[in-house]
C-alpha cells in the first residue's frame, strides 16, 4: 500500500472497535473493494494524464495547422500574384513583339519612302535648278521693269511739274512785270537828271536811282532762277531743308494768283526750324500742288482762306494745308489719291497733281491723309521725319 492508503486505514482504526454486526470477512471485502477503486481512480488519473496530454497535442497540432493553413493562403495569394504578373508580362511581351513587327514594317516603308524621297530630292535639285535660272532672268526683267517705272514716274512728276508752272506762267510774267516796270522807271529818272545836267547837283540821288534799280533787276533774277531751278528735271538728291523756307517759296510762286483772288493764305510755325531731310524741289511741288487746289477750292466761297500749319509731334514734323472752300464729296474721299481723278470740270484739272503728291510724300518716308469737312473745307495732313544728326535716314531708298 502507498501513501494514499494510510488516511483510510487510518478512519477505520480509529473506531476503537469493529463495527457492529460486520465480520472479519467483510471487512477484507470492504479493503478489496477499496483497494479496487482506488486502483480505478489511480488508472483514471492516467488516463486523465494522458488525455490532458493529447489535449494539448492536439491544440499544438491545430495551432501548427493553423500556422500551416495561413502559410498555404499567403503563398496560394502570391502564387495568384506571380500568375497574374506572369500573364501581364506574357501580355506586354506579345504587344512588344506585336509593336516590333509594327516597327520593322514602319522602318520598312519609311525606308522606301526615304528612296523615293532621294529621288524626288534629285528631281527637284534639277527644277531648282532650272527655276534658280529663270528667277535669275526674272529677277533681270523685273530690275529693268522697275528702273523703267522709275524713269516713268520722274517723267509723271515733272510733267506735273511742268503743267504747274503752265498754270503760274501768267502770275510770274506780272511778277516780273513789276520789277521791270520799276528798273525803266529808275533808269529813267536817272537819264533825265544826267540830261539836264544835274550830275554834279543830284549825284546821291542819281545813286539811289540806279541802286533802286540793281534791287529789282536782283528780284527779277532771283524769280527767274527759282523758275529755272524748278523747271528742270535734275537727279533726285536729299539733304536737309528747312519746311517753313519751301512752303513760302511756294506761295511767293503762287503769290499774284492768289492776290487776284483776293485769297489770304496765313501760316503758323515753330519759332525753331522744322527740318526735315529730303528734295527741297519735289517737297514745293507738293505744297504747290495743294496751294493750286486749294485756291480753286475757295474760289467760290465768300471768306477765301487758305491757312497752313507746323507742328512736331513724336519727332514727325506735322504740316496741316487747309482751306475753307466746300469739302470734298463723301463719295470721292477714297479716291483722291488716283491717278487721273479729278473732281474739277473737264479740262481744269488732268487729275495728277495729288498722285504725284502722295507719291513724293511716300519717297520721303512720309504720310499724307485727308480730313475732309463737306462744306466745311478740307485739310490735307502731311507727316514727314524729322532730320537729325545721329540717324539719317536713307529716304527715297
Amino acid at each position: 500500500m502507498n501513501g494514499l492508503d494510510t488516511p483510510v486505514l487510518d478512519v477505520l482504526s480509529g473506531l476503537g472497535h469493529e463495527p457492529p454486526g460486520v465480520e472479519a470477512m467483510e471487512r477484507e471485502q470492504l479493503e478489496q473493494a477499496y483497494y479496487a477503486l482506488l486502483a480505478e481512480k489511480r488508472a483514471l488519473d492516467i488516463r486523465i494524464l494522458k488525455s490532458e496530454e493529447r489535449r494539448r497535442a492536439f491544440v499544438h497540432i491545430l495551432s501548427d495547422l493553423k500556422t500551416v493553413n495561413s502559410k498555404l493562403a499567403d503563398q496560394r495569394k502570391a502564387m495568384i500574384h506571380i500568375l497574374a504578373d506572369y500573364e501581364q508580362e506574357r501580355n506586354r511581351l506579345g504587344k512588344q513583339t506585336e509593336r516590333l513587327d509594327n516597327s520593322r514594317r514602319a522602318l520598312m516603308h519609311i525606308l522606301q519612302d526615304s528612296h523615293q524621297s532621294n529621288l524626288r530630292l534629285e528631281n527637284s535639285r534639277k527644277a531648282m535648278i532650272h527655276i534658280m535660272s529663270d528667277l535669275k532672268e526674272t529677277t533681270a526683267e523685273v530690275q529693268r521693269r522697275e528702273k523703267e517705272l522709275r524713269e516713268k514716274q520722274e517723267q509723271l512728276v515733272q510733267a506735273g511739274k511742268l503743267a504747274t508752272l503752265g498754270e503760274l506762267t501768267t502770275g510770274v510774267a506780272h511778277e516780273l512785270n513789276n520789277p521791270l516796270n520799276n528798273i525803266g522807271l529808275f533808269i529813267g529818272n536817272a537819264i533825265d537828271l544826267i540830261a539836264l545836267g544835274l550830275t554834279d547837283t543830284n549825284a546821291e540821288h542819281i545813286l539811289q536811282e540806279l541802286s533802286s534799280a540793281m534791287q529789282q533787276v536782283r528780284k527779277a533774277t532771283e524769280i527767274i532762277s527759282h523758275l529755272r531751278t524748278f523747271g528742270r528735271a535734275a537727279s533726285v538728291s536729299y539733304e536737309p531743308i528747312g519746311i517753313e523756307q519751301v512752303v513760302r517759296r511756294s506761295i511767293s510762286l503762287m503769290h499774284e494768283q492768289l492776290r487776284l483772288r483776293q485769297i489770304e493764305v496765313q501760316l503758323h510755325f515753330p519759332a525753331e526750324d522744322v527740318i526735315v531731310l529730303g528734295n527741297a524741289i519735289q517737297v514745293e511741288q507738293v505744297f504747290l500742288n495743294l496751294l493750286t487746289n486749294a485756291r480753286d477750292a475757295v474760289s467760290t466761297t465768300e471768306h477765301k482762306l487758305i491757312t497752313i500749319s507746323c507742328q512736331v509731334r513724336r519727332q514727325m514734323a506735322e504740316i496741316r494745308v487747309s482751306d475753307t472752300g466746300t469739302g470734298i464729296a463723301p463719295a470721292f474721299e477714297q479716291r483722291v489719291f488716283d491717278p487721273f481723278f479729278t473732281t474739277k470740270d473737264v479740262g481744269a484739272g488732268t487729275g495728277l497733281g495729288l498722285s504725284i503728291t502722295y507719291g513724293i510724300i511716300k519717297d520721303h518716308q512720309g504720310t499724307i491723309v485727308l480730313d475732309n469737312h463737306p462744306g466745311a473745307g478740307a485739310t490735307f495732313i502731311i507727316a514727314l521725319p524729322l532730320y537729325s544728326d545721329e540717324g539719317q535716314q536713307e529716304v527715297g531708298a
